[in-house]
């Protein structure tokens, strides 16, 4: 199955050498499980000709938030609801997660909360499932039809499945613990609470559910579609 991911960011100079790009760790966590991927730099405005140009679709994390005024965002929402309309599975991580929820008219916002880094707990359906995560903006109010999958009690709509047509989750499944270190390391201070990062450092190297979640999306992605 050829999946189309669309990269609107980049992963920190200092750790690509090390990490990879964006689309290097989504290759990584999906790997082994039927997939190839093309890579469409849409925060460049290389968008798809086309919504069937792939089988599925899968937006990346960004540096930007979902409600500031870039070039690319205003088509990429076009291209989400379009990819929507055409039932073509889509799937987004956190920036992509928040986009997505932005263009089917939900609310993206600096969450009051503040930034989550690191391992957290999230609970799919009464089973905890710990995922990396680096954010302070949030969904605020999901869609109309979208329903919540995951979720806890500092964000709410951690995980938003649309229908049989899109799952989204705001931690980042694809970060291992080297590369929320490196961001603690070069991003992380005096931007982020010491306190939040004194935590998540203290939680690097527990085991975590990223093979879980990729399992979860891995099975959205080839599921049986009318």
């Amino acid at each position: 199955m050829l999946i189309g991911i669309l990269q609107t960011g980049e992963s920190p100079d200092i750790l690509r050498a090390d990490s990879g790009d964006y689309p290097d760790m989504f290759e990584t966590l999906l790997a082994g499980r039927g997939f190839t991927f093309r890579t469409y730099r849409v925060k460049d405005m290389d968008f798809p000709a086309d919504v069937h140009d792939c089988e599925g679709w899968l937006i990346t994390g960004s540096r930007f938030g979902a409600y500031e005024d870039h070039p690319f965002i205003k088509p990429l929402e076009a291209f989400i609801r379009k990819v929507i309309a055409a039932k073509v599975p889509l799937v987004g991580v956190c920036f992509g997660h928040q986009i997505i929820a932005q263009a089917m008219g939900g609310t993206v916002e600096k969450f009051a909360g503040g930034w989550a880094v690191g391992p957290q707990d999230y609970d799919f359906g009464g089973e905890t499932v710990t995922l990396n995560a680096w954010h302070q903006d949030q969904v605020t109010k999901r869609p109309e039809g979208a329903e919540v999958v995951g979720g806890n009690a500092f964000c709410e709509n951690a995980a938003l499945v649309y229908g049989d047509t899109a799952f989204t989750v705001q931690p980042h499944p694809e970060f291992p613990d080297s590369f929320i270190k490196g961001l603690i390391d070069t991003r992380g201070t005096g931007v982020v609470p010491d306190d939040r990062l004194a935590a998540a450092r203290a939680r690097l190297g527990a085991p975590n559910q990223s093979g879980t979640l990729a399992d979860r999306i891995a099975a959205f992605f080839l599921k049986p579609r009318a």
